[in-house]
C-alpha cells in the first residue's frame, strides 16, 4: 500500500496545530500531529520541504522501517523539530494501519490492560480560595486527580494558573503562548521569584489537603525553575502532603542533578515533557532517579519510539505520565491514549480539554468518563480532520513567556 501524498495543515482554532496528513493508493488516510509550541512552522518547513518528498512510493505499512529511515537517514538526530516531524510521520502511518486493519490502534498495540486511563486535570488559582473553588469544580466535572498550582504573593502573573493576566489582559486558559498581534511579535516577560515561592507552596498544599482530605491524588508542576537544592528542599517540604509526584522540579538536561534531589525527598518525580529521545532518559531510568516518563507522543519520535521508551521505564520500576496540555492536538492526545490503555505500566494522563473552535476542526472519538479517559473503538486514532473548519482559523504568531528574576536576569525553565 503506497504513499501518494503527505499534506501539512496549519491551524489556529483558539491555537496553533500543525498536522501531517498522509494518504495511500488505496484511498485510506492517517493523521499526525508535528505541533511545537512557539515554533510551529520550523516544523512545518521541515515536514513539507525535507519530509514529505521521501514519504512518495513508501509502503504505509512498514511502520519501523520508515521511522528508522527518516531518524538514521537525515544524519542530524534528535532536537525538537525532527523528533515532532518523526512523531508526526509515525502517528500518521499508525492512524493508516489501524483503519487498513479495521481495529483501534491499542489493539495493534496489543489490547488493552485496563478499562481508562486515569486523568489528572489543572487546578490553579490567584489565591488559595480561588484554588479552591478550582479543585471544587474539576471535581464536580468527574476528575478523580488534579494538579494544584498558585499564585505567588508579591508576582502579578505565574505561568500555570488560569486565572493570571498573561500578556495584553488576556487569560492562561486555553492558550499559555501569547498571540502579541505586533508588527515584531515577542514573548511576554514575567517576573519570577523563587524564594517566595518555596514559602509558598507548602502553605497551598496544607490548604488542599485540609480541605479535601488524604485521598484526593495531588500533583504540582515546578515548571523547571529551581536549582537542584532548591528543589530538594521543595519536595522535602511537601512530603507531608503526600504528592503524586512533583514535576519538572529542576531543568532535566544534566540528569545527574536528579541524583541531589532523589536523596533528599521521597516525594515522586516526574520529568520529561521537554525531552525528545529515549537518550535523555538512560540516567534517569537505570539509576531510578525518576518515577515518572513525562514525554509526549508528539514531541518524542511518535507511537513508535514512545513505546520504546515505555518499555525500558519498565524495567527500572518508572510509569507513564505522558505530556498533555492543549499544546498536544486532539490527534495527538488520541495517540498517547491508546499508548496509556495498551501499555502495563501506566501511571496518569495529563488532561485538558481542547477549546470548542478546536474541537470543530478535529473530530474525536476518545471519551472522558469517571475520571478516566478512553480512546474510542475507531479504526485507527478515532480523529478527524476538518478541512474546511481548518481554513477558517490561519496560523498567527503566539509565544510562550520569558521568566525573568527581579533583578532582571532570564530565568531558566
Amino acid at each position: 500500500m503506497k504513499i501518494t501524498a503527505a499534506d501539512v495543515v496549519v491551524t489556529s482554532p483558539g491555537r496553533n496545530f500543525v498536522t501531517l496528513r498522509i494518504t495511500t493508493e488505496d484511498g485510506l488516510t492517517g493523521l499526525g500531529d508535528a505541533t511545537l509550541n512557539g515554533r510551529e512552522l520550523a516544523v512545518e518547513a521541515y515536514l513539507r520541504e525535507h519530509v514529505a518528498p521521501l514519504l512518495l512510493g513508501r509502503d504505509a505499512h512498514a511502520v519501523e522501517d520508515t521511522w528508522q529511515y527518516l531518524y538514521r537517514g537525515a544524519y542530524w538526530r534528535r532536537g525538537p523539530v525532527t523528533m515532532a516531524a518523526v512523531a508526526a510521520v509515525d502517528t500518521a502511518l499508525w492512524d493508516i494501519k489501524g483503519k487498513a486493519a479495521g481495529l483501534p490502534v491499542y489493539q495493534l498495540l496489543g489490547g488493552a490492560c485496563r478499562t481508562g486511563a486515569l486523568a489528572y486535570g489543572h487546578a490553579s488559582g490567584r489565591d488559595i480560595p480561588e484554588l479552591l473553588d478550582s479543585v471544587r469544580a474539576h471535581l464536580a466535572d468527574g476528575f478523580r486527580a488534579v494538579r494544584i498550582q498558585s499564585g505567588i504573593p508579591g508576582l502579578d502573573s505565574v505561568y500555570g494558573v488560569a486565572a493570571s493576566a498573561a500578556g495584553e489582559g488576556e487569560r492562561y486558559d486555553y492558550e499559555p503562548a501569547r498571540r502579541t498581534r505586533t508588527a515584531h511579535p515577542r514573548p511576554t516577560e514575567e517576573t519570577w521569584d523563587t524564594r517566595a515561592y518555596l514559602r509558598h507552596m507548602p502553605t497551598v498544599f496544607e490548604a488542599v489537603r485540609h480541605t479535601f482530605g488524604p485521598e484526593l491524588p495531588l500533583l504540582h508542576d515546578g515548571h523547571h525553575r529551581m536549582t537542584p537544592i532548591q528543589a530538594a528542599r521543595l519536595g522535602k517540604d511537601l512530603e507531608p502532603y503526600d504528592l503524586f509526584w512533583l514535576e519538572d522540579a529542576t531543568p532535566g538536561e544534566d540528569q545527574r542533578a536528579l541524583r541531589l534531589i532523589r536523596e533528599h525527598t521521597t516525594t515522586p518525580l516526574a520529568i520529561g515533557e521537554v525531552f525528545n529521545s529515549v537518550h535523555d532518559y538512560t540516567t534517569l531510568l537505570q539509576e531510578r532517579l525518576i518515577d515518572y516518563v513525562r514525554s509526549a507522543v508528539t514531541h518524542t519520535g511518535g507511537i513508535t519510539a514512545v513505546r520504546k521508551l515505555l518499555d525500558l521505564a519498565a524495567v527500572y520500576g518508572a510509569k507513564s505520565g505522558m505530556h498533555g496540555p492543549t499544546d498536544i492536538s486532539p490527534v495527538g492526545m488520541a495517540a498517547a491514549l491508546h499508548l496509556d490503555l495498551a501499555v502495563h505500566n501506566f501511571g496518569i494522563q495529563e488532561y485538558m480539554r481542547h477549546a470548542p473552535e478546536t474541537l470543530e476542526v478535529f473530530r474525536t472519538s476518545y471519551r472522558f468518563e469517571d475520571g478516566l479517559l478512553h480512546p474510542g473503538d475507531a479504526p485507527g486514532l478515532g480523529v478527524e480532520l476538518d478541512d474546511a473548519a481548518a481554513s477558517r482559523f490561519p496560523y498567527e504568531p503566539a509565544y510562550l513567556p520569558v521568566n525573568r528574576l527581579r533583578d532582571g536576569t532570564v530565568h531558566d525553565w
